[in-house]
């Protein structure tokens, strides 16, 4: 059960604007602040969805033997639905390019995003609503949150696989934190360093987790079915 959990939430974790989220906080005015309520906002929006998720499958009774087949039936679910997200994020990197060549100088191409202007001036406030809004849960996490809450596991195991599951969803964010809370400069150059890549390549990497969560989750859904 911990492994299948802490593998789905690793899958989950795989959030480049996280990083990049994280990134532009830490080159901030005021960094530790900044950054620290960020790492807040994650990690509530993670806990109250991790708990709000384990009760209502667990009020369902998911968890007991009879409910074999929805507890897969779920699983298929949220594996078709993972699946749909790439399809769409792939559908919209593949419209990118040419709607960028066709609005090139255009007024309407230069509107930022939620994010951008979230991150364009880095204060506690907008930070904590940053850490809300990117970690909004994904059928990763869910599943992940869905194999603890429909485990035969007491409440000590399942507290102890809780709190991993969430740990490792927000590494991205807690991560890096540390790692500047030891060395600023170090983490600092690493972090402006990586952004290029990220920047170019972040959605196609978030996308083939995404897929592959999906692909698991299907194929683990409907052989147990």
């Amino acid at each position: 059960m911990l492994a299948q959990a802490a593998g789905f939430a690793l899958l989950a974790a795989v959030s480049p604007a996280a990083l990049l989220v994280m990134a532009v906080f830490l080159g901030s005015d005021n960094p530790r602040r900044v950054a620290m309520v960020y790492f807040v906002g994650a990690v509530l929006m993670t806990l109250v969805m991790a708990v709000t998720v384990l009760l209502v499958l667990r009020s369902t009774g998911l968890n007991q033997p009879r409910q074999h087949a929805p507890r897969y039936g779920l699983r298929l679910g949220l594996g078709i639905l993972a699946l749909g997200v790439a399809a769409v994020l792939i559908a919209r990197a593949r419209r990118a390019v040419p709607v960028a060549e066709r609005t090139a100088g255009a007024d309407a191409a230069s509107k930022p995003g939620m994010m951008s202007r979230l991150t364009a001036r880095p204060r506690p406030v907008t930070a904590f609503l940053a850490g809300l809004l990117v970690f909004t849960p994904s059928p990763s996490f869910i599943a992940a949150v869905q194999v603890v809450a429909t485990a035969k596991a007491d409440v000590e195991a399942t507290v102890l696989a809780m709190v991993i599951v969430i740990a490792l969803t927000v590494v991205l964010v807690w991560l890096p934190l540390i790692a500047y809370l030891a060395a600023p400069a170090a983490t600092t150059r690493v972090l402006r360093n990586a952004n290029g890549w990220l920047v170019v390549h972040g959605r196609a990497v978030a996308t083939c987790a995404l897929a592959v969560a999906g692909v698991i989750l299907v194929v683990n859904g409907a052989l147990n079915l």
